[in-house]
């Protein structure tokens, strides 16, 4: 008799546990089916407002050189006018011209960057160009394969060996945006090649002439050397030296190193007046949040600016998510409706800035390679706080009060979408 009740235990734990685990499966299902129901409607939805695709206005500030240092820095808001400075500063090469782009588009835009480059190249200067695969999917592939003979370039490929799907490490995209001349003159930021972004996305960029300029050319070298094919290493090195008031960072995949959010926490964590960040997905992870939100609540005047309708529509509701704890700690926050906002730049207390190509969620803070560089420049604060107050003239701000007062299908559509937040 005793043998028979030992027996049954198992089995009576079995019967009791199988209803939990059918219980959880059918949750679970069910949520990934509202999921995908509600990816799918927003996916139309995005579709539909891009159609007709007109060229949209924006303002646009004029901002003068500034020197930091040794190194004289220009600010860049406007897509045309930073592209124009490109390829002057091609043109005026004589040793080296290492551009790399997330994003390379086979357009006007496009073809004139491969057309000024082809020249250098054909003159002896030595051209590097990367570019991420997977980012220009879409691009033709006779656009891609259709360099000058005498330009390097690297097509970087995420899992380009079959065992690399195990790896965590070899998912990273290269995202990117770097244009280094001489080792003098650098250009770093959000904008990727194209026309698109010449006139109807609202980005960010920094030109560097001097010597930091040199450890955007090394940060290149160095990304180069270690994905291209063996007996093609870049060999020349410019001259670097430590400089107290410019930094560069950058996350690197494959070594699991990732300053960049890191040094958005610190000086986040040191502000004590102001803190304006601009992002154009804003996804943040709990320790950024909490120290976005200590900030705010120790009396730092705290406001971020997101784009209200991004490219990435799922994004801009994942985002949502966040506003009304943001807005409970007495976070500001504004919405950008004249354009794409595609910009990635922070300024505290009228001292420190920040512009680069890494977002504030998963995929750049702890996924990507991403490059952001530091100024400590009052000055250059300055003007990066002119330019969110012109930024958000005209756009409306978010309360408490006309955020919770939604409609309460979007609400529900927030919640449903909230678990993304952790892969996105």
């Amino acid at each position: 008799m005793g043998r028979k009740q030992i027996r049954a235990q198992p089995e009576q734990r079995l019967h009791f546990v199988a209803p939990i685990i059918k219980t959880a499966r059918l949750i679970f299902g069910i949520l990934a089916i509202l999921q995908f129901t509600t990816v799918v409607i927003l996916w139309i939805v995005a579709a539909l407002r891009r159609r007709p695709d007109r060229e949209r206005s924006f303002p646009i500030i004029d901002l003068k050189e500034v020197q930091v240092g040794e190194n004289s820095l220009q600010l860049y808001c406007y897509g045309q006018a930073l592209f124009d400075a490109m390829l002057d500063a091609i043109d005026g090469a004589r040793e080296t011209i290492y551009l790399e782009s997330f994003i390379w588009k086979s357009d006007e835009v496009g073809q004139a960057f491969k057309d000024h480059l082809a020249c250098k190249a054909a003159a002896g200067v030595q051209v590097y160009v990367i570019f991420d695969s997977f980012g220009n999917l879409v691009v033709p592939r006779a656009f891609k394969s259709s360099f000058h003979p005498n330009i390097h370039v690297l097509e970087y490929q995420f899992m380009r060996r079959p065992w690399h799907v195990f790896d965590p490490r070899r998912y990273a995209l290269d995202h990117r945006k770097i244009l280094a001349v001489d080792g003098r003159v650098g250009f770093i930021g959000g904008y990727n090649i194209g026309s698109l972004y010449a006139t109807s996305w609202r980005d960010t960029h920094l030109r560097i002439c001097g010597p930091a300029a040199a450890d955007l050319a090394q940060s290149f070298a160095d990304f180069w050397n270690r994905a291209c094919l063996k007996g093609e290493q870049i060999t020349r090195r410019y001259e670097r030296q430590f400089d107290p008031l410019i930094t560069l960072w950058g996350n690197d995949a494959l070594r699991l190193t990732f300053p960049i959010r890191d040094m958005y926490i610190e000086n986040i964590d040191r502000a004590e007046h102001s803190i304006w960040l601009t992002n154009a997905y804003f996804v943040p992870d709990h320790i950024l949040l909490n120290e976005l939100k200590a900030a705010a609540g120790r009396g730092v005047d705290v406001r971020i600016l997101v784009p209200w309708n991004s490219n990435h529509i799922i994004v801009d509701w994942v985002s949502r998510g966040y506003f009304s704890e943001c807005l409970r700690a007495g976070i500001r926050i504004f919405g950008y409706r004249h354009t794409m906002l595609h910009a990635k730049t922070c300024t505290i207390d009228g001292q420190w800035t920040t512009v680069g190509t890494a977002n504030l969620d998963r995929l750049s803070s702890i996924g990507n390679f991403e490059i952001n560089i530091e100024v400590y420049s009052p000055e250059l604060a300055q003007q990066m706080q002119a330019l969110f107050e012109s930024d958000i003239a005209d756009m409306f701000e978010l309360t408490l009060e006309n955020w919770h007062s939604r409609p309460l299908l979007t609400k529900l559509s927030e919640r449903i979408l909230a678990p993304l937040r952790f892969i996105l």
